[in-house]
């Protein structure tokens, strides 16, 4: 029945009013669909109800019936059949009358709320409030069976209610608690104290409510849901054939049935209550129902009669819910500003205010745009509107729809309480906007001769003595017969048009209240009431426009968190874009933020990711092949050619004329972002070579040609902080590392000698592995296109071939020959040797440090001077140029020695601050004894995460922003912990450290790790695997000292963990280390 938490809905139904509105509100809830807030499965279908004034049962019957008719025929049946009842679970909303507050029904007001956090981006109605109550709440364990409920009310549940479904049979009502006062004008149950209604009485005298009165003082107020199981739900939906109830359907209206108005808890439910006879039910006048004496008297009776027979016996019990609130939106203007403004605590709700400052705390602003100053007072609210400032809205103003189309918005002499809105209605075939002006205390209903009637919050006599208005020119059109004397509601006070001027706009509002215009003028125009203006709204055209506004605000509030370097995730407004066919727009807004951002490459680079997520949008979920894949199609080349030019703009727009050729297939939808996060890889390493600023090279001597400069690194230990050392998040959040300088079995793992040699070329050497099974590769570079794949990660002697560009050994590109330059500057070629004894992927830092010890003898065999901290940061430089990525921690922990914290600030260009920590000798001693490292026998690769790290960060899922913030925290506890000397606040560090990496990189824990942590878990007091996790090397912090046999005995213990090896670990004070020359 529920899935994910959410009801399993077969059929909702949704019936609306007007039949022009059944397309836009349908269109609603498919937008819901799509977002995951209503089941995919479900079936939805909007109602229109087949005449005036049909009666909350009448509608309940046709939409009923319409449901029926669906699933007959989904289930192949050629008439309407009961049988498909039998395990549906079906849903009718009502929206019910006009609402003056919101054109689109009460269903489809905007609460200043946001949802869940959710994978799109959306807004918040009374409708999706009710809808979520309803599923996760109230509905989850019902049987089939029909749910009915209107949609003109909040309902606020705190706790789930519990409710017995087991064997149920009949109808079930929902009570939500309710003052005496208030029941008044509403309904209440009376129950006999075992869950029985006995009756509904409904606007009754407050002597007859009090008979409702619960243990806790309250009432039970006619709430809304009510439940039908099959049994009755069939029994209802036979009576669509029996006069005269078929009038309540579309199909007896169509077969020429007289049309009825009958109520759902007035009539349907009110002949299941036990106190009532069938001659009270039949012929009692009941308030809010046809009447039974009237000119359709006749017809009320039978339909009460055939509705007695049909369903009297039913059982009818109520569930009273003591902690619910029930929110019915009634017609007060008052009383909807001041639910708006308190309901939910944000100011700003789906849209964009240039100037914060303007919108006080106590303010609402809801999918509206302002630019400018626009000053929101307190309790004041704005919806729907785009505005420009200078302008001030007070106290208790609602402004709805309002455009800058006009100078007379800023005109227009406000007060406290005022109501403004813009309405689009239709008149035919012409399309308009009408503005209309109330009070927020003016009572809409009550007759314009009572004495409490007002106008703009004044009486009416005194509106009619400032303006020079009559009576009758506002009410001269309301018909002599009616019984009820005219109200605000019918006054045509509103003008729509002018004779000389055609469309008039807010002249008319501004002259109402005092400003601008002239009595000539407004008596001149052709004007409408509210209640008019309401009946001829075009709803889809006002939902459009609502549409517009929240995507146009979401663009806005995408270009400021680009460049404003804001910690919020473009996920939900892309997908919403996606959904609602808004990309373009939004693509070149994206182009138009990347393309001007040539001061500051880090949102570039991030902009170009937002696209990248939009075509993967674009693609749709799992379609058109994984993200992650190869960015060198040739068709991109010429774009990266100039993005890698420095000529920012022409390659935007270079990629945007590109992108229009890979927009037809998912597959080619797939390609195309990558090849975008390909591009913004270009600007990322851009940004991290600012590092390069940091690097100082001096000129010593240039040590005799022959003579080995040789130079060995430990290897490096992380024990918190890494990933928020990885840029972009180094530079955009900051990062901060703790790690330690190790060396593994007794030795340096990691070093690299170089000589300089008569012959003019390059002998490069790169071994790896133990003694025992070492793998050496030479490669011979004697042109300079020997050294073009130095950016090529996995070619032959990349890594040593990066060095002799980054080091300034030799140019690249140059109209010097390789051996030209060789003889030139150093007289000869060189010989480069460089090594690791540790295994591929061990998580040890290995290609980091070697890269700085290779820099570090090249620049010794040069002549040249440096210091750790320029090689730190020319390691930076250099595995950019080598498109490997990648953080700065790596060769923080193997070339500075000892323990240290290492930080980046989040800013550009990209600087590393290292701080040594001063340890005792006693503690550092104790601490080498608890270390020890286990080689998983896993290998792994960090680039094969790194990738998706990255996206993920660049879309800001919260979970990896959050998780950043938590991996610079846990490193400066652990620094914290370091300097206390206290190992068990370090074994904590270091098992947090393991959790968010495995946030960071879902997928870094292999099974066999998994199963060999488990079992290491008594004897630890933390543990990590090393580097980005995957494989390599698993470190560990012992309870006791000395564990390594421990340990053994331990794994050899466990089964199905393959093959797998202990070493132990030296702290290594002394970082890179320099040999005598040889």
């Amino acid at each position: 029945m529920a899935k994910d938490g959410v009801f399993n809905w077969t059929v909702i139904v949704l019936t609306c009013q007007h039949k022009d509105s059944v397309y836009s509100f349908q269109r609603e809830l498919e937008v819901r669909q799509q977002r995951g807030t209503i089941p995919s499965g479900t079936l939805l279908l909007v109602v229109s109800d087949p005449q005036e004034r049909l009666g909350s049962g009448g509608a309940t019957l046709n939409a009923l019936l319409v449901a029926a008719e669906h699933l007959s025929a989904r289930a192949g049946h050629t008439v309407v059949t009961a049988d498909v009842l039998d395990d549906a679970r079906i849903l009718i909303l009502h929206t019910g009358r006009d609402f003056p507050w919101d054109g689109c029904s009460r269903a489809f007001c905007w609460m200043p709320i946001t949802g869940p956090k959710g994978t799109v981006e959306g807004p918040v109605c009374c409708l999706d409030i009710l809808l979520e109550c309803l599923s996760s709440k109230i509905c989850p364990g019902s049987p089939p069976g029909v749910w009915v409920c209107s949609t003109d009310m909040i309902l606020t549940l705190h706790s789930t209610p519990e409710m017995s479904w087991e064997g149920f049979s009949g109808v079930r009502v929902l009570a939500l608690p309710g003052d005496v006062p208030y029941a008044v004008s509403h309904g209440v149950y009376i129950t006999d104290g075992q869950g029985g209604v006995r009756n509904i009485i409904y606007k009754g005298s407050e002597e007859r409510i009090r008979q409702a009165v619960l243990p806790d003082g309250k009432v039970p107020l006619v709430s809304g849901p009510v439940f039908l199981c099959k049994v009755v739900s069939e029994r209802l939906l036979q009576t669509h054939v029996t006069p005269p109830l078929d009038g309540c359907t579309y199909l007896g209206m169509d077969s020429g049935a007289p049309s009825l108005q009958i109520s759902l808890f007035l009539d349907i439910l009110m002949c299941l209550c036990t106190d009532v006879s069938e001659a009270q039910f039949v012929n009692e006048e009941r308030p809010g129902c046809s009447s039974p004496v009237g000119p359709q008297g006749v017809t009320v009776r039978n339909a009460r009669s055939v509705l007695w027979r049909t369903l009297r016996g039913t059982p009818l019990t109520m569930v009273y819910i003591p902690d619910g609130c029930y929110d019915y939106l009634t017609l007060s203007g008052w009383e909807h500003i001041k639910r708006l403004a308190e309901k939910g605590r944000q100011r700003d709700t789906l849209s964009h205010i240039q100037n914060g400052q303007c919108v006080s705390s106590g303010g609402r602003v809801i999918n509206s745009v302002l630019e400018g100053d626009v000053s929101v007072a307190e309790g004041a609210i704005i919806q729907h509107c785009h505005l420009q400032g200078p302008l001030q809205v007070n106290s208790g103003c609602l402004f709805s729809g309002l455009e800058n189309t006009s100078s007379y918005i800023h005109q227009l002499p406000l007060t406290k309480d005022i109501i403004i809105q813009g309405h689009r209605v239709q008149l035919g075939e012409l399309k308009l906007t009408v503005f209309t002006v109330l009070g927020a205390h003016d009572n809409l209903e009550v007759r314009s001769e009572d004495a409490s009637a007002t106008f703009l919050n004044q009486k009416w006599t005194e509106f009619y003595s400032c303006t020079g208005i009559r009576p009758e020119e506002l009410w001269a059109s309301w018909k002599s017969e009616c019984s009820t004397a005219p109200c605000l509601l019918d006054a045509r006070l509103f003008p729509v048009f002018q004779p000389q001027g055609g469309a008039a706009g807010l002249e008319g509002v501004c002259w109402l209240l005092g400003g601008q215009g002239s009595l000539e003028s407004w008596r001149s125009a052709w004007r409408l009431s509210l209640r008019e203006v309401l009946a001829l709204t075009d709803q889809d055209g006002e939902l459009r426009r609502r549409e517009e506004l929240f995507f146009e605000a979401a663009r806005r509030r995408v270009s400021d968190t680009l460049k404003g370097h804001l910690d919020f995730s473009l996920l939900p407004s892309i997908r919403a874009a996606v959904l609602g066919g808004q990309q373009e727009k939004l693509l070149r807004m994206l182009d138009s933020v990347a393309a001007g951002s040539s001061e500051d490459l880090g949102v570039a680079a991030r902009t170009l990711a937002s696209i990248a997520d939009v075509l993967g949008c674009l693609a749709g979920e799992g379609s058109g092949g994984l993200r992650s894949g190869p960015a060198a199609n040739p068709a991109w080349a010429p774009a990266f050619s100039l993005l890698k030019e420095g000529k920012l703009e022409a390659g935007i727009h270079a990629l945007a004329s590109e992108r229009l050729k890979w927009l037809s297939r998912p597959d080619l939808l797939v390609r195309a972002a990558r090849h975008y996060e390909g591009a913004g890889q270009i600007l990322l390493r851009q940004a991290v070579m600012s590092a390069q600023k940091f690097v100082f090279i001096g000129q010593g001597i240039m040590p005799p040609m022959g003579e080995w400069q040789e130079v060995e690194c430990p290897a490096r230990l992380d024990l918190s902080g890494g990933w928020s050392d990885t840029p972009p998040i180094a530079f955009e959040h900051g990062g901060t590392v703790v790690n330690v300088a190790v060396k593994v079995d007794g030795k340096r793992p990691i070093g690299a000698k170089v000589r300089r040699i008569p012959e003019c070329r390059l002998v490069l050497v790169s071994s790896s592995g133990a003694p025992d099974c070492t793998v050496t590769m030479e490669t011979v570079c004697e042109v300079l296109e020997d050294l073009e794949d130095h950016c090529q990660p996995h070619a032959p002697g990349a890594l040593l071939k990066a060095v002799c560009v980054c080091s300034g050994l030799v140019s690249l590109p140059s109209q010097q020959s390789l051996q030209e330059q060789l003889s030139q500057r150093w007289g000869g070629g060189l010989e480069i040797h460089s090594w690791s004894l540790l295994p591929h992927g061990s998580g040890l830092g290995t290609s980091s440090i070697l890269a700085g010890a290779v820099l570090a003898a090249v620049y010794r065999c040069t002549g040249q001077t440096y210091d750790t901290d320029s090689l730190i940061h020319a390691v930076l430089h250099l595995e950019q140029t080598l498109t490997t990525g990648g953080g700065w921690q790596d060769q923080v922990g193997g070339l500075v020695g000892g323990v240290k914290v290492a930080r980046s600030k989040a800013c550009l260009p990209l600087r590393v601050e290292v701080e040594h920590l001063s340890l005792s000798t006693d503690f550092l001693s104790t601490l080498q004894q608890h270390l020890l490292l286990v080689y998983t026998g896993k290998t792994r690769l960090a680039r094969n995460l790194l990738q998706d790290v990255v996206r993920s960060w660049y879309g800001r899922l919260p979970s990896i922003v959050e998780n950043a913030e938590q991996l610079v925290s846990n490193a400066e506890e652990c620094g914290l912990a370091f300097r206390e000397g206290s190992l068990c606040k370090l074994g904590r560090c270091l098992d947090n450290y393991w959790k968010q990496k495995k946030v960071m990189a879902p997928g870094c824990e292999p099974a066999a790790v998994r199963i060999m942590m488990n079992a290491l878990r008594p004897l630890t007091l933390g543990q990590s695997l090393t580097g980005a996790g995957g494989g390599g090397f698993l470190l560990l912090l012992t309870k006791e000292a000395q564990q390594e046999e421990t340990v053994r005995h331990v794994l050899n213990n466990t089964q199905c963990l393959g093959d797998f090896s202990i070493h132990t670990v030296e702290l290594d004070m002394e970082g890179i280390c320099l040999s005598q020359p040889s």
